[in-house]
């Protein structure tokens, strides 16, 4: 059974909640990623900043991103997969909550992520045509 540790991006990096979103923008430049999973004091996950967090959410409101940290734009229950889980798990949970990206945690540690391209890069194309089907399908 192949597992969402056998198709996430490894290596992925937390941004703490404290830190300014300047820094996150930074952290993504330098790791060249369009996301960052947020961690609280105890680095467990409290959310995910995008890219487009940053840009929407945070400048294009007149807010200063070296103010503003990551923990402030964290909302809602962040999504998570065990490592251990398999892709079929990996896709429901991706569909049910229209999500893009997916923090991978195993032992209760990041140890990746699972985006867009790591399932073009490992899935058959009818099952990725249909997951993007069920993801950017308009309710």
């Amino acid at each position: 059974m192949t597992t969402a540790k056998d198709i996430m991006h490894a290596g992925a990096q937390w941004i703490p909640a404290h830190e300014t979103l300047d820094r996150a923008a930074q952290l993504m430049r330098e790791l060249d990623v369009g996301a960052l999973p947020i961690a609280d004091s105890n680095e467990r996950l409290c959310g995910i900043l995008t890219d487009r967090d940053i840009v929407v959410g945070c400048v294009a409101k007149g807010h200063d991103p070296a103010k503003t940290t990551a923990g402030e734009m964290a909302q809602g229950t962040p999504r998570w997969i065990d490592a251990d889980s398999g892709v079929d798990e990996v896709l429901y949970e991706m569909e049910t909550h229209r999500i893009r990206r997916l923090p991978v945690i195993e032992n209760k540690r990041l140890v990746g992520m699972i985006s867009e391209a790591d399932l073009a890069q490992h899935l058959p194309e009818d099952q990725l045509a249909e997951w993007v089907e069920r993801v950017y399908a308009t309710a």
